[in-house]
């Protein structure tokens, strides 16, 4: 039972990960638009934390995938 409440933790900090990725992302992407319906050019700055933002949530998809293939082989629950 431990193993098990331990992966549903693990699980759980991904999907909180996830999520806050997920919305910081599109904070970031809705600054970009708004700038370039300014007519202004994208911030430099605001595009790096796209691309930071962008890799964690691939960093995390990686992940996801691991687990994903723990769990079909039989090595999680």
């Amino acid at each position: 039972m431990d193993k098990r409440r331990a992966w549903r933790e693990q699980e759980q900090l991904l999907v909180q990960r996830w999520n806050a990725a997920a919305t910081r992302y599109q904070e970031i992407q809705a600054q970009i638009t708004r700038q370039t319906a300014a007519g202004d050019a994208a911030d430099q700055e605001l595009m790096r934390e796209a691309e930071q933002a962008r890799a964690d949530i691939d960093a995390m998809r990686r992940q996801v995938a691991r687990l994903k293939v723990e769990f079909n082989s039989g090595r999680r629950y």
